[in-house]
Formats: structure tokens, C-alpha cells, sequence
């Protein structure tokens, strides 16, 4: 016989004969202490304490086979009365006496017992039972009311009962752990996405919970069956080693040691049908990548075009007439009870009405449907599981967007989610039988086909499982394309060149280029005052009263999602009125606009509701001090998501968490070009900025709050073509942190921490340890360019 059958036959038998002897107990006669004389009703006693009154441990008072099992030995509590019994101005002093009773070990009866102090009967009377209650023995318990007239009857007398508990200090076994779709043996499974069932079995019969836990999850808790085991379902949201914690939990709220059970997740599986759409014109079949190919009604036309910055070269436009569908003519989705997702992108050239994305037919109805509707007075996207629905968003008209709806069989939920995040509420669903054909662009209904699609729809998905989040991310992710660059380093003949050939910025009077000289002076000199470029070889400098570069056309869509970057330093440190570093609008007023506001010392986010003069604003705030003509200045960002509607603003790659984001439903398309130094007023241009601007972005697209964060580092744009940044500093005058991370010129670095030490390569220098990099006393050391 092992040890633990051993310990466990032990456990049993001493349990079996405490409640033998517990049996006893409870059918024995409960009698008042001796020598307490308990006066006539009426003579001024304290009233019986009620059983609804009392608790053991926070437990109700309960005896038999619903006695609470506790884990420590419990604090008993009682609700005590005086004569008035507790009514309003009926407050008396009371004390209470408690005693507890239990079979030895010897079969003899042992009996504990505590008088409280006197106190108002409003107040709770408690016991802190003695650590010589034995555990595995049915304990019982009551209390009695005693004043200067006498004591109350004890609680567990007449109507009353004792109340009764199990203290329980053994630790259940740990637990067995399996699943056959994610087995503990080394092996990959597929994948993220895919739910998993997983079976804990418990070792002690008095296990009534497993408490388990994945890693990152929260911890959750699983009721026992009546075999002593329990089954959860689990959906990895990633790939890779996932651990699985288990502990079984007894009645008395003990848990055992845990199991842990490790299983490898793989990616995801594929799709199980899907048509990119980007077929060639004049095809009458979607190829499929997975599945069937899909049939095309002469309503549908290849070669449309696709959204940017994704991979998708072309879609398919459906004319909303009933012979612009495409269909495999099967089902994809097999079984609709089950977990399964589809999704595309899509860009609708109405929204009135109902609009059928995709569909799959359920006799003379459809067992789902992905589209939009109305909602109000209002469209709205949509995704209906059974006579369930969930809407949300907002489509437009000729604005791209990733609709997906997907139905939780775990939870028995629909959900729906645009461009990658979720709308609308989730709903409980009760799906039915679908084993009709799946549809792009029409729903199966009563009298035939209906709530045909009008637009474009293309990369059509259809899975049988969850898609994960960072999967619904990749699907909307649509990558800022880089449209201007401006290092603002040279200007031949005035004109600043754009990166990549685009249109330049033309330099007004009061702009020029400023070049760092030949010959600079020695940055550890004190004498040297020498100007250094904020960014690359040299920026643009204003002067604060005509000063500014402009293109001669919009540089982005300002009705559309845009992300604008730029470096600014002012010259003064105590600006007398607001300066404009950047904007870009129209006849009137400016679409965007950032500009110091002396006021308020602050960097300002302005938008104009419209092209007209006296336009209703929206301002994020940003407070800063001015730079005073020193320092790197700040790189000031803007971001504008036309799905969301909504506007970021960023300074040195940060926004604050309040006020640095908010809603903005009244962007307009100007019609002018980028400025640079000046924007418009109520008597046209103004707002002049004196001081520098450099290294000025703009993109098609919102870059993530990371990739604003690299600016100019790392543009985005040069990551996905190849093509080299425009560097950061001179490269004669760059150095090295100890990491490796490159570094201003000395005496004119970018806020670092306090950890960085910076040099100039080959040099030997007394480096600042305060983060700023200016050269003080400090660390001696020499570096040279990290390979």
C-alpha cells in the first residue's frame, strides 16, 4: 500500500468515527450552565438570541448535513437583545456567553466556553473560538444574553437549535489533468483560435471545485461533477507554450497543491474558405485560396480598386442589382452551433437600406448575415446569428472598412468588429441550422434573395474557429503610406526638396536653411554658441513675421486618415502670441493646425468644423514651456482616424491619457497646401512662428502610437521599402549610448534618462550622468561606433 493510500484510509477511518461520535452530540440534550438562575419572562432579561442571528465564520447557523466546512477555526458571532429587543430607544448593556461542544477523541464530551464584555446590544457580540478545536469533528455551538436581571434562554433551546461546523485543515490531492485536443507531451497542436476541452479529475471525495488558470488569464474556478470531475473549454489567443494551473478545492474552501499542465500551441489554422476578389476583369469565377471558387453574377465586376496599405492588389464590385452576387454554391460555415468567424474588406457605395456582405442560406432564410442596416436614423454595421443581432459603427459611403462577425460557442455569444476593434454590444445568440450555400453580396429570404450589396468587397474569409486578436488586428491593419518628407537640410533656389521627388516646400521672405558651418567650434568650449542642426544636416529657420514654406497643393486628405509629424523649436522664451508650426486647410480656416499658445504655455491641436470664418474649433492641449532658442525642441504629431473620428495628438511621441485623444466627426477636405510657420486667421495669414522647423512627415493612414514614438529613427515608410531615413544628426557629430542607441551632438542631445551616457566617437570626455547630455563632470569614458 502506497503512503498516500495509507494517509487517506487514516483520514477516512478518523472521520468516520468523529461523526459517530458527533451523532452523538447532536442527539444529546443541551441544558443550561449550572448555578445561572434564569428569572421569569418580563423581570427585565435579554431576549433569546434567534438562530437567523447568528454566523459561524460568516456562514449562516446551520446544523446536519448543512453545516458549513471551514478551513481555520472559525470567529463565531451573535446578535444580541436586551429587554426591549432591539426596537428604536429600547438600547440596553447586554453580555454575551458562548459555548462550544465536541466528542474527543476518548468518546468523552469537551466544552469551551467565553463571557464578552458588557455592551450595547446594538452592537455585534463575537468569539474567536480556541485553537484546541479539533479538526474532522462536527463542533457545535451556542450563546445566551445575560444582563444584571439574569440570562436569556441559550439560543439552541426551545424553536432554537444548535449551530454546527466542521473544522477541515486537510489539503485535498492534486488534482489529474488531460485533453485530447491539447495533449501534455512536446507535441504542437493547432492552433490559436481553436477551442480546446480539458478534464480535471479529482483524488478526495469531499472535492466540490477545481481551481485553474492560464497563463495570462484570470483565475477561474470549475464546479465538480457528480464522478469527482470537471470539464472547461479553452480558446488560445496565441501560439505558443501555455501552462495550465490546477487545484481541487474542498468544501471547507481548502485548495491542495497544483498541477500544472503544460501543452504547445500552434498558429491558427487557415481559413477554411477564402476568396480574395482580386480576380482578373471580365472573370465570371473567384478563385479561391481555400474552398471552392465562388460563382459571379454579371452584376459583379473584377479589378476594383483595393483599399491602401494593405496587401490586396484588387476587388470585386458588386452593382446591387440581383445579379451581383458570387456564390460556391455549398456551405462554408459546416456546422453553425459551433465557433466560427467571416469577415472582408468592404466599401459600400450606399447605405441606406439593408446590405448583405456575406451570408449562408438556411432554407428559405439564412442562418447568418454580415452587413449593415439601419439603425434609427443612422446605418449601421451588422451581424445577426439566428434572430439575434449586434450593430455598431458608423459606414459611410466610399470609406473603406474590415467587417467581421464572429459567434462564440463557448459563451453562446455574437460579436462584431470594425477595422479590428469591437462595436456594438455583445448579444447571446441561439444559431440555427444553416446547410445552404454560402453568399457574397445577398441574403436568402422568404421570397427569394434580397438585401443586395452595392460596392466593393473584397478578401472574403470564412473560419471555423475564433480568430484571435491579434489576428483581427493583421486583417485591419491598413499601413500608413508615407505621401511628403521634408529633411528640410537644403533649399536650392528656395525650394526644399521632398524625400522622394513629391512637391516641394517653397520658402517665403523671413525663411531660410540653416547648414551647421564648416568649421563648427568645440562644443566644449565654453565660448561656443554655435547653432546645431535639430535633425539631419540643417532645418528651417523663421523669423516670426512673414517667415514660412509652403506646397502648392494639399499634401494629405484632411477628410480622410492622415498623420502629419513635424520638429519645432521657438526662439523666444516668453512668445507674445500664438505662432502656427504647421497647418493645412483652406480659403477660410485650417483643417489642422498646430501652434504655440503663449497664454497657456501650451502646444495646441486645432481643428476648424469647416472652411469658414468664424468655425466652431475642436483643441487638444498639450503644456510645455518655450524652448527659448535651446534644446532639440519637440517633434509634434498629429493623427486623424477617419473611422474612428477621431483626432491624437502627440509631443516627443507621447499624449496624455486624458485630453490627448478625442472625438471629431467634422473633418473636410482642403484644398490648400502645407504650411510651415503660419496659419489662418480671421485676417488670413497669421500666427507666424519665429523659431525652427525639421524633418517634416506626412502620411496616408494613422501611424500606431509606437511608430510615432521611432520618428525619425525609424520611419515606417522607409521599414516597409527599404529605403534609408534621413539621418537624425551629422554624422561626424553623432555618437553612442553604452547600448548602442545613437545620440545627439554634445551639449545639444534629445531628452534621454538618467541612465545614458553619451560621447562623441573616438573621444575621450567627462560624460553627464543627468540625462540631458550636456558635458559635465562625471563619468571619463572613451567609445567608438557600436558594430
Amino acid at each position: 500500500m502506497t503512503g498516500r493510500a495509507v494517509r487517506t484510509g487514516q483520514r477516512q477511518a478518523r472521520r468516520a468515527r468523529r461523526a459517530a461520535a458527533a451523532a452523538v452530540i447532536a442527539a444529546g440534550t443541551v441544558l443550561a450552565t449550572p448555578g445561572v438562575v434564569l428569572a421569569a419572562a418580563g423581570d427585565g432579561l435579554p431576549k433569546q438570541p434567534l438562530t437567523a442571528g447568528l454566523e459561524t465564520g460568516g456562514a449562516a447557523c446551520v446544523a446536519g448535513d448543512q453545516r458549513p466546512y471551514v478551513g481555520t477555526v472559525p470567529q463565531v458571532t451573535a446578535r444580541l437583545y436586551g429587554p426591549g429587543g432591539g426596537q428604536p430607544g429600547e438600547a440596553s448593556r447586554v453580555r454575551g456567553e458562548f459555548e462550544a461542544w465536541w466528542q474527543g477523541e476518548d468518546g468523552a464530551e469537551e466544552r469551551v466556553s467565553m463571557t464578552t464584555s458588557t455592551m450595547n446590544d446594538t452592537a455585534p457580540f463575537s468569539w474567536q473560538l480556541p485553537d484546541t478545536v479539533p479538526d474532522e469533528t462536527v463542533v457545535s455551538w451556542r450563546v445566551r444574553a445575560v444582563n444584571d436581571a439574569g440570562a436569556s434562554a441559550w439560543s439552541s433551546e426551545g424553536a432554537g437549535a444548535p449551530c454546527e461546523f466542521v473544522y477541515d485543515r486537510t489539503l485535498p490531492d492534486a488534482p489529474v489533468v488531460t485533453s485530447s485536443d491539447y495533449p501534455d507531451d512536446n507535441t504542437w497542436t493547432p492552433g490559436a483560435g481553436v477551442r480546446g476541452t480539458f478534464r480535471f479529475t479529482a483524488r478526495a471525495e469531499d472535492v466540490v471545485a477545481f481551481a485553474y488558470e492560464f497563463t495570462g488569464e484570470p483565475p477561474r474556478t470549475a464546479d465538480v461533477r457528480p464522478d469527482g470531475s470537471a470539464e472547461i473549454s479553452f480558446v488560445p489567443k496565441k501560439s505558443g507554450v501555455q501552462v495550465l494551473s490546477v487545484q481541487a478545492q474542498d468544501r471547507a474552501g481548502n485548495r491542495g497543491p497544483r498541477t500544472s499542465y503544460t501543452f504547445r500551441v500552434g498558429e491558427g489554422p487557415a481559413p477554411v474558405a477564402r476568396w480574395k476578389l482580386a480576380d482578373a476583369a471580365g472573370s465570371r469565377a473567384a478563385a479561391a485560396e481555400n474552398g471552392s471558387a465562388a460563382r459571379a453574377g454579371a452584376g459583379v465586376a473584377f479589378g476594383a480598386p483595393a483599399p491602401s496599405g494593405t496587401p490586396l492588389t484588387a476587388t470585386a464590385s458588386l452593382d446591387g442589382t440581383g445579379h451581383g452576387f458570387l456564390t460556391p454554391g455549398a456551405p462554408v460555415v459546416a456546422d453553425t452551433a459551433k465557433d466560427f468567424a467571416v469577415g472582408g474588406w468592404v466599401r459600400p457605395a450606399r447605405v441606406d437600406g439593408t446590405r448583405t456582405v456575406l451570408s449562408q442560406d438556411a432554407g428559405t432564410g439564412r442562418a447568418f448575415t454580415l452587413g449593415l442596416t439601419q439603425a434609427g436614423s443612422a446605418p449601421a454595421w451588422s451581424f445577426a446569428v439566428g434572430g439575434a443581432r449586434v450593430t455598431g459603427g458608423l459606414p459611410e459611403t466610399g470609406d473603406w472598412a474590415y467587417v467581421l462577425g464572429q459567434y462564440d460557442a463557448g459563451t453562446g455569444t455574437a460579436r462584431l468588429y470594425v477595422n479590428g476593434r469591437a462595436v456594438g454590444e455583445e448579444t447571446a445568440a441561439v444559431p440555427v441550422a444553416g446547410e445552404g450555400d454560402f453568399q457574397i453580396g445577398r441574403a436568402r429570404g422568404a421570397q427569394g434573395y434580397r438585401d443586395r450589396w452595392q460596392g466593393e468587397i473584397g478578401d472574403v474569409r470564412a473560419y471555423d474557429r475564433i480568430v484571435v486578436p491579434d489576428e483581427l488586428t493583421a486583417l485591419a491593419t491598413r499601413a500608413a503610406q508615407r505621401v511628403g518628407h521634408w529633411a528640410l537640410d537644403t533649399a536650392p533656389d528656395g525650394l526644399a526638396p521632398e524625400s522622394d521627388g513629391g512637391a516641394p516646400l517653397k520658402l517665403g521672405a523671413g525663411a531660410s536653411v540653416f547648414r551647421l558651418d564648416e568649421d563648427p567650434c568645440d562644443p566644449l568650449d565654453p565660448d561656443c554658441v554655435q547653432d546645431w542642426p535639430l535633425e539631419g544636416d540643417g532645418h528651417l529657420r523663421l523669423d516670426g513675421v512673414s517667415g514660412h514654406a509652403a506646397t502648392d497643393a494639399p499634401v494629405v486628405d484632411t477628410s480622410d486618415s492622415f498623420t502629419v509629424s513635424a520638429r519645432v523649436r521657438l526662439t523666444d522664451d516668453a512668445p507674445a502670441a500664438p505662432m502656427t508650426a504647421i497647418s493645412q486647410g483652406g480659403e477660410h480656416g485650417d483643417a489642422f493646425k498646430v501652434r504655440f499658445d503663449p497664454e497657456n504655455s501650451s502646444w495646441d491641436l486645432v481643428l476648424a468644423h469647416a472652411d469658414e470664418p468664424g468655425a466652431p474649433e475642436t483643441v487638444l492641449r498639450r503644456i510645455e514651456w518655450p524652448d527659448g532658442d535651446s534644446g532639440v525642441g519637440h517633434r509634434v504629431t498629429l493623427t486623424y482616424d477617419a473611422s474612428e473620428n477621431q483626432v491624437s495628438f502627440y509631443v516627443d511621441g507621447w499624449k496624455e491619457a486624458e485630453g490627448g485623444t478625442a472625438a471629431f466627426d467634422a473633418a473636410w477636405k482642403s484644398t490648400g497646401g502645407l504650411q510651415l510657420g503660419r496659419g489662418r486667421t480671421a485676417d488670413g495669414w497669421g500666427e507666424h512662428l519665429k523659431g525652427v522647423v525639421d524633418s517634416v512627415y506626412a502620411y496616408a493612414g494613422v501611424l500606431s502610437e509606437t511608430q510615432i514614438q521611432q520618428l525619425p529613427y525609424r520611419d515606417p515608410a522607409a521599414a516597409a521599402t527599404g529605403r534609408v531615413p534621413a539621418r537624425a544628426f551629422p554624422a561626424d557629430r553623432v555618437g553612442w549610448d553604452t547600448n548602442g542607441s545613437v545620440c545627439g551632438p554634445a551639449g545639444q542631445q534629445p531628452r534621454t534618462s538618467s541612465s545614458e551616457r553619451h560621447a562623441v566617437p573616438g573621444d575621450e570626455r567627462d560624460i553627464s550622468p543627468s540625462g540631458n547630455g550636456r558635458v559635465d563632470s562625471g563619468l571619463l569614458v572613451k567609445l567608438s561606433r557600436p558594430q
